[in-house]
């Protein structure tokens, strides 16, 4: 149905009237000139003053007619179908028009000689477009009611008004219960072309997308440079898309045509945006930092840090595509990716280095760059024991900051390492009491034990941790007994050959030893190797961390250590749920801000998952987003044709608003998009 005001539809019939009204003066018009053109003559004659007002003293040109009479007939009856011809298109769009202009419901009082009415009244704009009113309830008297709503006329007025905004309530909501019919035809077919299907899940995002201000961060980059697409445009829709339905740029562009709100940029303004994305790359990190923090509290207390990296499918190296260590164990050029996360794995900051560039060293910049201009100081930095090298930890050892980094075992001096393994002076974390490791039971077997050893490095003081634990042994121990089966079986069958041996391979409990017969020919001997499966298995159960936090409690540092999983969550969310690669790209710039884009699509997803208090999986909620899906219905409005869940009435309530309706009028889905992008209250 039409969806107009009854001010607007007033404007517009009042509009084909006074067309209507000029019909007989186009005609006589017409005729003149036909006349003219045979020679006829034509005069010029004033419309009496008995005729229509809204004619009154003009000179026209007419043609003659018979008689004065004949012609004013004529006249009026033009004016007549005119006035018929109105009624019926006005009584037509009050037919198709679901509902009239109310304004809110109001306390009116009338004096008397003997008392003082209260009503409730309603105004709102009748068919003619004038404001009127209209009594929909009486409330009383002032006598009357002053008995049970007194003792005072302004407690009266008090309930009264509590009344009219419970009748407003009432129209309103009989108002959205309106019924809407639309006609659908059988043996219509279906024009080519026609777009019916529109993707919705977009919509929290960009709900998350406004309130973090990228908008704003969007437009003080367009005051920086000179370019006449839509930055914000374009940033937000490659956001959505990657989290959505990833792929190239291309393929972007092209599935952000099936959202609500299509595209009006074209696709080479993306690349061109790409390039000053990478320029505005650590403004627009900064200020989203900033801006974060209006939208929830962020906990950096605590930051994490790791490295990863992305191949390309090339054989040469190129700017940063460089060979190194894959940790997809890929032999073609990486690039490499540094990233800080907060407490919570939401993500801060991150930077993009060369493929052989030593990991370790990619630390330094990014921290000045976290401190210096996002505004952090005062943080427990928290990696692995790959990241957590001297000079990191030395880094981050000073009067604001500290660390807890992983620390191998096996890469301890010996004599570090000698009491690490020793099993005695162990306490149990729960209740601190002493424990021999040699002496426990099953009953012990969910326990963590701990035992503490100053530990003394090059450079610097620190305190080392060192944990146990029965599960994470007998694990360990179930793993490698499966290896060593798989070893066996190797030796058996004589394929125990291997180019390259991994820290999980079965091959490394295998080793080789000369024979030799007869002085002449030495033969090679494999053999499954008990010295390293022994040596394995001392390490069982066994974690260490090196802090200089030497006054917090063991259990409050290993609970810092053990939530690093949260930034490994990150990377693969980005790899496997983000398809950050393939990249797709070539240029150094481009690929900076194709990563920055995967970064902000993980903020503006993580930010999500805690809004929704981490209730559901990542599945789950990719899935939601991805099948939230509408379906236009003859261009009056929308079906939701996705799933109702207990999941998507918490994505409404985080978002602000509600969807989840058998029909959508355009005006409704008008709404809904106006509000995904307005700011909501700190959460």
């Amino acid at each position: 149905m039409i969806n107009l005001t009854v001010k607007d539809g007033i404007l517009i019939l009042y509009f084909f009237q006074n067309c209507v009204k000029y019909i007989p003066l186009i005609f006589p018009l017409y005729r003149q000139h036909k006349q003219k053109t045979a020679g006829s003559s034509l005069i010029i004659c004033h419309i009496p003053q008995n005729s229509t007002d809204h004619l009154k003293g003009e000179a026209r040109e007419f043609d003659t007619f018979p008689n004065e009479k004949q012609r004013i007939s004529r006249m009026n009856a033009y004016i007549f179908l005119s006035n018929l011809l109105f009624l019926y298109i006005g009584f037509f769009g009050f037919l198709c028009y679901n509902g009239i202009e109310v304004k809110k419901l109001k306390v009116n009082t009338s004096k008397s000689k003997n008392a003082e009415s209260f009503y409730i009244k309603q105004s709102y704009i009748d068919s003619n477009g004038k404001s009127t009113s209209r009594t929909i309830r009486k409330l009383g008297t002032l006598k009357e009611l002053l008995v049970e709503h007194g003792p005072t006329r302004d407690d009266v007025m008090a309930w009264a008004k509590e009344q009219a905004r419970i009748e407003t309530e009432k129209f309103e909501q009989e108002k959205a219960n309106h019924c809407i019919p639309i006609t659908f035809h059988p043996n219509r077919k279906i024009a080519h072309g026609e777009k019916r299907k529109f993707q919705g899940g977009y919509l929290f995002l960009q709900s998350l997308y406004y309130e973090l201000g990228l908008n704003k961060v969007c437009r003080k980059i367009r005051d920086k440079h000179h370019y006449d697409y839509d930055l914000n445009a374009i940033l937000s829709d490659l956001i959505y898309t990657r989290i959505l339905e990833p792929g190239s740029k291309r393929s972007s562009f092209e599935t952000a045509k099936n959202f609500l709100e299509a595209p009006t940029y074209q696709l080479h303004d993306i690349y061109r945006a790409l390039n000053v994305l990478s320029e505005e790359c650590d403004l627009i990190q900064s200020e989203l930092y900033r801006n974060s923090k209006s939208v929830l509290k962020r906990n950096d207390g605590v930051l994490y840090y790791d490295c990863t990296n992305y191949y390309f499918e090339i054989e040469q190296e190129d700017g940063d595509k460089k060979y190194g260590k894959s940790k997809e164990h890929r032999p073609n050029p990486i690039v490499q990716m540094g990233l800080f996360t907060d407490g919570d794995g939401i993500p801060l900051a991150f930077s993009i280095f060369p493929g052989n560039q030593n990991e370790q060293t990619s630390l330094k910049p990014l921290e000045k760059k976290v401190i210096e201009e996002f505004g952090c100081e005062e943080f427990i930095f928290c990696s692995d024991a790959g990241l957590g090298s001297e000079n990191n930890r030395l880094l981050n050892h000073s009067k604001k900051r500290s660390y807890i980094v992983t620390q191998s075992i096996k890469k301890l001096p010996e004599e570090y390492r000698t009491l690490a393994l020793n099993k005695k002076g162990f306490r149990c974390l729960s209740d601190h009491k002493a424990v021999d490791l040699n002496s426990l039971t099953d009953d012990d077997k969910e326990e963590l034990f701990y035992k503490e050893e100053p530990y003394s490095s090059k450079k610097m003081e620190q305190r080392l941790l060192i944990t146990y634990s029965p599960k994470y042994a007998a694990y360990q121990k179930e793993i490698r007994e499966k290896q060593i089966e798989r070893a066996k079986a190797m030796l058996s069958n004589g394929r125990h050959k291997k180019n390259r041996k991994n820290p999980n391979d079965p091959a490394r409990f295998i080793d080789k030893t000369a024979v030799t017969k007869d002085g002449e020919m030495a033969d090679i001997l494999y053999f499954l190797d008990e010295e390293k499966i022994a040596q394995e298995a001392q390490y069982d159960g066994l974690y260490a961390v090196c802090t200089d936090l030497f006054d917090d409690e063991p259990e409050d540092i290993l609970k810092v250590s053990e939530s690093r999983w949260q930034i490994e969550a990150c990377f693969r969310i980005m790899k496997t749920d983000f398809s950050a690669r393939p990249v797709f790209v070539q240029r150094n710039d481009r690929i900076r801000a194709h990563f920055l884009v995967c970064f902000l699509a993980l903020l503006i997803y993580r930010l999500l998952e805690k809004k929704l208090k981490r209730k559901y999986t990542c599945e789950e909620l990719m899935s939601t987003l991805r099948d939230y899906e509408f379906a236009d219905v003859q261009g009056q409005g929308f079906i939701p044709i996705y799933e109702s869940t207990k999941l998507t009435d918490a994505l409404h309530e985080v978002a602000g608003f509600e969807t989840d309706y058998e029909f959508l009028t355009k005006r409704k889905m008008k709404e809904i998009q106006k509000l995904s992008k307005q700011s909501r209250e700190k959460s």
